[in-house]
């Protein structure tokens, strides 16, 4: 009995976390190069989603746009399509996902910032390369089914600006919506490992130490650039220059 409950709690968990929390509803009121992009992620409860603002979005991931003429923002995730689409979320929906089953990619429109929407101590921000960019766009592309090359959303998502689409990769209790957010990072060079990552704790540490390294290495930057600045220009240097030679 003991070890039928905490199948339970497991599959729960896996579950929800892959089923995510809505945004906070806003207060109402290609060059190849390219400069650098931001690529968000956001935590959503047990489930971390990946963004981009949608004015960074290239060919052919920018298509899934059109579905969302007011979005500023696109998040997408992944999850066990049986049990999201599911009107009745019973335990056989729930045990069957901990089997490898037909995925689902969410796509979430954001009307306001991130920050705004999820909460800041959520939201974290990776600024990339537009290679890195489009890697990871890339990722989530390929992850669509498609039909002549094209996508199309398979039914209206859990909250208001979301839809579901078919998914290629296959959803399983070892390889969850967190495992995909991981992989599509990995793709984009980031410094994320994603085997055995299956839950939102598991990544999300890996995302926090990116986040305080770069933050680090910003302000070590900052700080040597200004201590070369004082070296220049501060008050002693002043004893370098000629001054008139009093006569004896």
């Amino acid at each position: 009995m003991k070890r039928f409950a905490l199948c339970l709690i497991f599959v729960l968990v896996l579950l929800e976390a892959c089923t995510g929390m809505p945004p906070r509803r806003a207060v109402e009121g290609v060059v190849r190069a390219g400069p650098p992009m931001i690529v968000y992620v956001a935590r959503r409860g047990w489930h971390i989603d990946i963004g981009f603002h949608v004015s960074d979005l290239e060919p052919p991931l920018a298509a899934v746009d059109q579905d969302f003429p007011n979005a500023q923002y696109l998040f997408f995730g992944f999850g066990d399509r049986r049990y999201l689409v599911s009107r009745h979320k019973s335990f056989a929906s729930m045990l069957a996902a901990l089997w490898p089953g037909a995925g689902m990619v969410l796509a979430t429109s954001v009307v306001t910032t991130p920050e705004e929407a999820f909460g800041a101590a959520q939201v974290i921000r990776l600024t990339v390369s537009a290679a890195q960019g489009r890697e990871a766009q890339g990722f989530v592309w390929n992850s669509f089914v498609k039909t002549d090359g094209a996508v199309s959303f398979d039914a209206a998502g859990p909250y208001e600006g979301s839809l579901y689409y078919n998914a290629i990769p296959t959803y399983s209790a070892v390889y969850t919506c967190n495992t995909w957010i991981a992989e599509a990072l990995q793709t984009a060079g980031l410094s994320i490992h994603s085997v055995g990552v299956v839950f939102a704790a598991q990544l999300w540490s890996q995302l926090r130490s990116i986040d305080a390294a770069r933050r680090a290495s910003s302000v070590g930057r900052g700080s040597a650039v200004a201590i070369s600045y004082l070296s220049k220009n501060s008050w002693p240097h002043a004893a370098t220059t000629d001054f008139p030679m009093s006569r004896s």
